[in-house]
């Protein structure tokens, strides 16, 4: 059933290896094996974090065990016993789960950037040409458009490119009616669920559609992997938030890699992956991003951004009205859309 997929999608992780910290401190010397459980999306970006971080002092003899899949997913793993130390996840109630069962400290979010690692906005991605005219959501319900998707209910991108696309009708004058006729025809057109963000562009790069919704950072990403892809950024959009936590018994060396990340360097080197800088952070020198469709210019000021707390009132209203397994809108359509 779909309302039970939006509950509690498990699915396969990938490099779910456990691991602990071998030590507390990486003084000279000093070895420290961290183990980061993140999203599938920003794996060559936290790739790059880390062998960025080793080269600092506080880096130094720190190595990795990694583990990557659909939020959701990972977020569930680690409450079932998956060691982590640091956790990157799409979504804050990703995390917010980690607190709830004491893994992650309730304060992990008070501070200047709220708990936030990297940003990003909602892109559709076409094929090369862009062969079906695609220029906004609205050309989303139009018959004949194949689309893919990750499913709302594993992943954390679903939910980012359902919300946004809900709201540009709204934005544009609709009523909240029209956004869930809207989104009907929008799950009409929907081939494929894959179950998460990588796993959906995995789909879309075999064949799969006319059109990938997901993160601008992966339709970036695709490109500078070779893809001949072309990606188009609404103009109404949804400021995309991915937070990031160490979790209680984590070593202090973790700490130490999150304080980097949302630096200015750190956050140079997730926008050269195509994530957008965190705004509070101060300095970050972009420079150019391959595979933009402007790599001088690779993030477009967007005319109007949706955020989740001014727009939809917290996460917890959105869990709520979008996707609660038995009266969620989103679990409704899906269910009767026949999608799961």
């Amino acid at each position: 059933m779909a309302g039970a997929a939006i509950a509690a999608s498990v699915a396969m992780l990938t490099a779910c290896a456990p691991s602990s910290s071998d030590d507390s401190s990486t003084s000279a010397g000093k070895k420290s094996t961290l183990s980061l459980v993140a999203y599938s999306v920003p794996k060559a970006a936290d790739g790059a974090l880390e062998k960025a971080f080793s080269k600092t002092d506080p880096g130094k003899g720190v190595t990795w065990k990694q583990s990557y899949g659909a939020s959701g997913d990972q977020s569930r793993a680690v409450v079932g016993g998956l060691k982590a130390d640091v956790v990157h996840f799409s979504l804050t109630p990703d995390v917010t789960r980690l607190v709830d069962e004491g893994l992650v400290d309730k304060s992990w979010d008070q501070n200047d950037h709220k708990g936030i690692l990297s940003t990003s906005v909602v892109a559709i991605v076409v094929r090369k040409g862009n062969p079906k005219h695609i220029e906004s959501f609205a050309d989303l319900a139009k018959p004949g458009v194949g689309i893919v998707t990750p499913n709302p209910g594993s992943s954390g991108s679903a939910r980012w490119n359902i919300l946004a696309a809900y709201q540009s009708v709204i934005a544009n004058g609709g009523s909240e009616a029209d956004a869930k006729a809207y989104l009907k025809k929008l799950f009409a057109n929907v081939k494929a669920l894959p179950g998460s963000g990588r796993d959906a562009t995995t789909a879309f790069q075999g064949g799969t559609g006319d059109v990938l919704l997901s993160y601008e950072n992966e339709a970036i990403f695709a490109r500078q992997s070779g893809e001949d892809v072309d990606y188009v950024v609404p103009k109404q959009n949804l400021l995309i938030e991915n937070p990031a936590a160490v979790t209680t018994k984590a070593a202090p060396a973790a700490t130490k890699f999150l304080d980097f990340a949302i630096s200015a360097e750190g956050q140079g080197i997730f926008a050269q992956y195509g994530f957008r800088p965190v705004a509070s952070v101060q300095g970050v020198d972009v420079g150019t991003v391959k595979g933009a469709n402007d790599p001088a210019n690779p993030f477009p000021k967007i005319d109007e951004l949706f955020t989740i707390d001014k727009t939809f009132g917290g996460w917890s209203a959105v869990n709520d009205k979008f996707f609660d397994e038995k009266n969620g809108i989103i679990t409704k359509i899906i269910a009767e859309s026949g999608k799961s």
